[in-house]
């Protein structure tokens, strides 16, 4: 069996690569973030969480650029 915990803790993480790639998606990290993130966080979670921010970031961009064009 399976213990929720396990689950609880996997989601958190994967949240928490969520937070940080959105936070270097900005620029605005602190060196001790970075470091504890490096240290922490599963890369395999970083590079979904950072596919995930770049698809919605090229979607942004597309809707904007619809609305200007539309005008």
């Amino acid at each position: 069996m399976t213990d929720g915990k396990e689950t609880k803790k996997s989601e958190a993480s994967f949240l928490k690569a969520m937070k940080a790639v959105f936070w270097s998606f900005l620029g605005i990290r602190k060196k001790d973030d970075y470091e504890e993130d490096a240290a922490k966080l599963n890369p395999v979670h970083v590079i979904i969480a950072g596919l995930i921010g770049a698809l919605l970031f090229i979607a942004t961009l597309v809707m904007i650029v619809k609305q200007v064009v539309a005008k």
